[in-house]
C-alpha cells in the first residue's frame, strides 16, 4: 500500500526562509497569519491528508463512482464520511473572503494545503477544489445577490460547485459551444444542451450542486463574442433559500477514464435546466476565465503532487528492495544483495524527481505570493507586476509541472521494475491520475501557444522584461559571492537563452506564425527550466544564509544545496537544447503535406 508523508520542512523553509512571509505581515490576510499559526494550520492538514485521505486514495482508484438508473452518482466507500469531515474542519473556506465566512488566510496557504491534499487523494480533492473555482468566478462576477445567496454554502463547503464548458463537438475552440439558453419573464433562463468531462459532476458528497454553464443566448453573436455564464444549481433554491424542486440537469452518464476513478466525471444533460446569468449577456468568457486561471494553478499543483508522492514511494522501495550489487563494492555486505538506491541510475530517477519537485514547489509558491500582492499590496506598482506575472506565469505553471509530474511519476514506476505495473503497488496509479493534467484545462499545447501568442508580447512584453530585470538584478548583487557561484553562472546562462529565444520569436513568430506555433513548446520548456533554475538560485542563498546561523549544524541546508546542484549539472543543461529546437522554426514541423504521414 502506498504511502504519503506531507512536506511540512519544505514548506517552512519557502514560507520562513527562501519568500520570508514575514515582510508581508502589514498588508491584509498575513496579518492575521503569522508564521507559528501557519505551521499550526499545516501541521492539521498534514494529519488529515496523512490519516483521512491517503488511506482513501486507492478505495477510490478501484470502486470508482457508481450512477443509478435515475441519474444519481455514489461516490467511493469513505468519501462521504472524509468530506463531511473536511467540512465540519473548516477546511474549503480556508482563504476565502470572511464577508462570507471565509477565513481570509493568504492564498500562499491554500497553496500549500492543496498540494497535500492532492499528493494524498488526487480525486477526492477535486470535488472542493472546482467548488473554490466556482466560488472565485462569483465572487468577481456574481451580483451581490448571487453573492449572498450562493457563496457562504460554498465557502464552507456545504454546497460544491463545478464548471461546465466543454460539449462533444468543442474542447478548446469554445466558441463552437451549441448550448442555448433562452429568457424567460422572471429575468431567468431556460437552458438546454449537452457537457461532457464534468469533473464532480454529480455526487453523494452534498445536498446541493452549483453548476457554471457556459452558454449562448439566442440571438447571440457567433463565436467567443457571444458567450454568457450562468448559474444552474441542481436543485432551485425555496423562498427561506434552500435546496426546493429538483432542476432540470441530469447525469447521463459518468465517463470511463484512465485514472481518477474516484471523481465522479459526467455527462450532463441540461433540458429546460433553470440558469441565472452571472455578469452581463456575452460576457461570459471573462468570468469563465477567472474559473480557468484558477483551476490551471490548480492542475500545476496536482502535476506536482503525484511526482511528490511517487517520489517518496520510489525511495522507500529503492531502499527496501535488494537487487545486484553496487558496481563499485558491495555496500551491504551481511546481505545477499545491496538495496537498489546504490545504482547510479535509480539515483537519476531519484534525484530527476527531487530536484523538480522542490524547485517546482518554490516556483508555484513564489507566484501565488505574487497573487496575494495583487489583491493586498497598496502599491500601484507591485500590483501591476503581480498581476503581470500571475499572467505569463500561469502558463508555464500548468504545463511544465505537469509534463514533468507525469515524467517523474513514471520514472518512479519504473524504480519497482516489474512490482511498479502491478496493482497492488499502487504506482500505476500515480502514474494514470498525472496524465490527466496534461490535457485538462487547457492542454499543455494549448499552454504553449497562449504563453508565446498572448502572455509574451502582453503590453508590449512588460511581464517578460521584468522577469529578466529581476533576475539580472539577482545576478548582479551575487555575482561576487563565492559559495553562490554556480548558480549565479548557472541561472546567468539560462536567462540568456531564455531572452535569446524571447527574441527570436519576437522576430520571427509574427512574420510567420507557423513559426510561433512550433516553437512554442519549445519556448515554454525552456521558460520552466530558467523559472526553476531561478528558484534554486534562490533557495541556494537561503540556505547558506541559515548554515551562517542556527542551521549550521543542520543537514537539511546541506542536502538541499547538493540537490540544487544536481538540477544545474543535469537538468539546466536541457535549455540550450530546446533553445536550438525552438529556433529551427516551422519548416522542418510543417515540411511533409498531410498526405505524407
Amino acid at each position: 500500500m502506498p504511502s504519503y508523508k506531507a512536506p511540512l520542512r519544505e514548506y517552512r523553509f519557502l514560507l520562513n526562509n527562501v519568500l520570508e512571509l514575514e515582510r508581508y505581515a502589514n498588508l491584509p490576510g498575513f496579518a492575521d497569519a503569522p508564521l507559528d499559526l501557519i505551521d499550526q494550520v499545516l501541521e492539521e492538514g498534514a494529519k488529515f491528508c496523512e490519516e483521512v485521505l491517503a488511506p482513501l486514495n486507492a478505495v477510490g482508484d478501484s470502486h470508482g463512482c457508481v450512477r443509478a438508473d435515475d441519474g444519481s452518482v455514489k461516490t467511493p466507500p469513505g468519501f462521504k464520511q472524509a468530506y463531511d469531515q473536511l467540512v465540519e474542519a473548516g477546511w474549503p473556506s480556508l482563504t476565502s473572503d470572511p464577508a462570507y465566512g471565509g477565513q481570509g488566510l493568504p492564498h500562499i496557504v491554500g497553496l500549500a494545503w492543496n498540494e497535500m491534499v492532492a499528493s494524498a487523494n488526487m480525486a477526492f480533492g477535486m470535488y472542493p477544489g472546482l467548488s473554490h473555482g466556482a466560488y472565485e468566478a462569483i465572487h468577481q462576477h456574481g451580483s451581490d445577490a448571487q453573492k449572498q445567496t450562493y457563496l457562504p454554502k460554498l465557502v464552507t463547503g456545504e454546497w460544491t460547485g463545478t464548471m461546465n464548458l466543454t460539449e462533444p463537438h468543442c474542447g478548446t475552440d469554445l466558441g463552437l459551444l451549441r448550448t442555448k439558453a433562452i429568457p424567460q419573464a422572471d429575468g431567468s433562463y431556460r437552458i438546454t444542451g449537452q457537457k461532457i468531462f464534468i469533473s464532480a459532476g454529480e455526487h453523494d458528497l452534498a445536498p446541493n450542486i452549483i453548476h457554471l454553464v457556459i452558454a449562448r443566448i439566442e440571438g447571440a453573436p457567433a463565436g467567443t463574442k457571444g458567450i454568457s455564464l450562468f448559474i444552474v444549481p441542481k436543485f432551485i433554491l425555496d423562498a427561506d433559500g434552500n435546496p426546493g424542486a429538483r432542476n432540470g440537469v441530469v447525469c447521463g452518464k459518468i465517463e470511463e477514464k484512465m485514472g481518477i476513478h474516484g471523481n465522479s466525471t459526467c455527462v450532463l444533460n441540461y433540458d429546460d435546466a433553470t440558469g441565472y446569468l452571472v455578469g452581463q449577456e456575452n460576457k461570459g468568457l471573462a468570468a469563465m476565465f477567472v474559473m480557468m486561471n484558477v483551476a490551471r494553478l490548480g492542475v500545476g499543483l496536482q502535476g506536482l503532487s503525484q511526482s511528490e508522492v511517487a517520489y517518496q514511494n520510489g525511495v522507500q522501495y529503492a531502499k527496501d528492495r535488494l537487487q545486484g550489487r553496487s558496481i563499485t563494492g558491495a555496500k551491504n555486505a551481511d546481505g545477499p544483495a545491496d538495496p537498489i538506491i546504490v545504482h547510479p541510475d535509480i539515483r537519476r530517477m531519484l534525484m530527476d524527481a527531487k530536484a523538480f519537485n522542490e524547485g517546482a514547489r518554490a516556483f508555484a509558491f513564489w507566484t501565488a505570493l505574487y497573487g496575494d500582492l495583487l489583491h493586498a499590496s497598496p502599491d500601484e506598482k507591485v500590483r501591476e507586476k503581480a498581476g503581470d506575472y500571475m499572467g505569463l506565469m500561469t502558463p508555464v505553471l500548468k504545463s511544465y509541472l505537469t509534463d514533468k509530474g507525469y515524467a517523474n511519476a513514471t520514472n518512479c514506476q519504473q524504480i519497482f521494475g516489474g512490482h511498479g505495473y502491478i496493482e497492488e503497488q499502487g504506482m500505476s496509479q500515480f502514474v494514470r491520475d498525472a496524465r490527466i493534467t496534461m490535457i485538462y484545462e487547457g492542454a499543455n499545447g494549448i499552454q504553449a501557444l497562449d504563453l508565446v501568442g498572448r502572455k509574451l508580447g502582453a503590453n508590449g512584453g512588460r511581464a517578460i522584461f521584468a522577469f529578466f530585470n529581476e533576475i539580472d538584478d539577482f545576478i548582479h548583487a551575487h555575482e561576487e559571492d563565492a559559495e553562490l557561484k554556480d548558480f549565479v553562472v548557472a541561472l546567468t546562462g539560462a536567462k540568456a537563452q531564455l531572452q535569446e529565444g524571447t527574441m527570436w520569436l519576437m522576430q520571427n513568430g509574427m512574420t510567420n506564425f507557423d513559426n510561433a506555433g512550433a516553437a512554442s513548446h519549445d519556448f515554454l520548456n525552456l521558460f520552466g527550466i530558467t523559472a526553476l533554475t531561478y528558484m534554486w538560485a534562490l533557495q541556494a542563498k537561503a540556505a547558506f544564509a541559515a548554515k551562517q546561523g542556527e542551521g549550521a549544524s543542520d543537514p537539511y541546508y546541506d542536502t538541499k544545496i547538493a540537490t540544487g546542484r544536481y538540477f544545474l549539472a543535469r537538468m539546466t543543461p536541457d535549455a540550450a537544447a530546446h533553445l536550438a529546437k525552438l529556433k529551427s522554426g516551422a519548416d522542418p514541423v510543417m515540411a511533409l503535406s498531410a498526405e505524407d504521414f
